[in-house]
């Protein structure tokens, strides 16, 4: 990365799964030299032994690497240098601080002690480099009765209350198995380190940033809790409906699995739906009769969508200022004629394209974006470049097995 408005930054990153490497992509997209700090055996064992990971293999084939091919991996990593260092190991942790010393933020997402263990939370990061930025994001916060506690983002979503409102009954509450926290707390990371990057250039002083996934969560479910205690009383899921608008759903269109997303906002939108539909139902229903009688408004537009395609029903309401969208599988996502014309999916991975960034401005740029690293492909160039070291000493952290290029198992 050499044009990206952050490309004299450098970040250590320790972070695993899915909410710690969205957020040191996105900064990495924004053009940061981003070191990712590898455990030997992190990307898993050095032969296929079965199984396909989420997501599958890049390349749809494990290969003969498969630890360098798992799709969910690769494409959380790109515009990342790799170094594979065993930092459970004296000389691991010495040469870790090392590279503090040359680095303007360290963000991790382990669990509240493991960077206490190691002896690397902030105190001895800020021993090594006053200035650093060190950004722990662990499920529950570093303080607190659940610090301990395992974390998983499907685990947590239902903790934030999110699980309350969905669903279809009050006798069914429902996740969304996406583990929405993580990638709303990668967002919050980024904004904090951007916001202790703008702070130490004032002041000079660096800056534990502690957040938590449970917190994130949280936080992006703001009117839901306001209103629940302004009522106080517990929120009753509404499924595909709204508390504020009708009708509001998803409807059946021609074709095998085919649906829409409508939502009348207003009035006007009820109205304009209503001629789109060739007037068959009535224009003149408050937002409170349109609540009430819900269940029939559904069967008519049914009824109306049933009877053409998607992208028909789409069209005709988005011409007549109904919000309106054609649900999408995900193969039907990424050939969107808009998706595809904004070139937002990038090729930087052989067969697989992955999600560009969203961030568009004249410094953003994918043209010079890099791959996935592989496992420890980074060793030499970072210990040589940042640290001085010599060859000799390089081969010599190879034979001890502190730093590797591949799993040692």
């Amino acid at each position: 990365m050499t044009s990206g408005p952050l490309k004299d930054i450098r970040i250590l990153d320790l972070t695993h799964v899915w909410a710690g490497p969205l957020a040191t992509r996105i900064l990495g997209d924004l053009g940061a030299e981003i070191v990712k700090i590898e455990a030997p055996m992190g990307r898993g064992p050095r032969d296929y032994r079965g199984g396909i990971p989420i997501g599958g293999f890049v390349g749809r084939e494990p290969g003969d690497e498969p630890y360098n091919n798992n799709a969910a991996f690769v494409k959380l990593q790109r515009n990342k240098k790799s170094v594979a260092i065993d930092l459970k190991t004296k000389e691991g942790r010495k040469i870790f601080l090392k590279l503090v010393v040359h680095s303007d933020v360290v963000i991790e997402n382990f669990s509240a002690t493991a960077m206490t263990d190691l002896r690397l939370d902030y105190r001895y990061l800020q021993k090594a480099n006053a200035q650093v930025i060190h950004v722990a994001m662990p499920g529950f916060g570093l303080t607190g009765p659940y610090k301990n506690r395992v974390a998983f983002g499907p685990t947590v979503e239902p903790m934030s209350g999110l699980a309350q409102i969905m669903g279809y009954s009050e006798d069914e509450p429902r996740s969304t198995a996406m583990a929405l926290p993580d990638p709303t707390a990668a967002l919050h990371a980024v904004s904090a380190v951007l916001t202790a990057l703008e702070k130490r250039a004032r002041t000079g002083v660096g800056e534990l940033v502690e957040m938590s996934l449970l917190e994130s969560a949280v936080a992006a479910h703001g009117p839901w809790i306001i209103e629940s205690q302004l009522k106080n009383e517990e929120l009753k899921p509404l499924g595909n409906r709204h508390p504020a608008m009708a009708p509001h759903g998803v409807y059946p269109c021609r074709g095998n699995d085919q649906w829409v997303a409508i939502a009348c906002r207003n009035d006007q939108d009820w109205i304009n739906l209503s001629c789109c539909m060739g007037n068959k139902i009535e224009k003149e229903l408050s937002l409170e009769d349109r609540k009430s009688r819900h269940g029939e408004i559904d069967e008519q537009i049914t009824a109306w969508s049933s009877m053409r395609d998607p992208e028909d029903v789409v069209m005709t309401l988005q011409e007549n200022q109904v919000p309106a969208g054609h649900v999408r599988s995900t193969p039907e996502m990424t050939a969107d004629p808009h998706v595809q014309f904004r070139e937002f999916f990038v090729p930087i991975e052989k067969d697989t394209p992955i999600p560009g960034n969203p961030i568009k401005m004249s410094q953003i740029s994918p043209t010079d974006w890099t791959s996935c690293p592989r496992l420890g492909e980074h060793n030499e160039e970072v210990l040589e470049g940042w640290l001085g070291f010599t060859p000799e000493q390089i081969d010599r952290l190879k034979s001890l097995d502190v730093i590797v290029d591949k799993p040692p198992r």
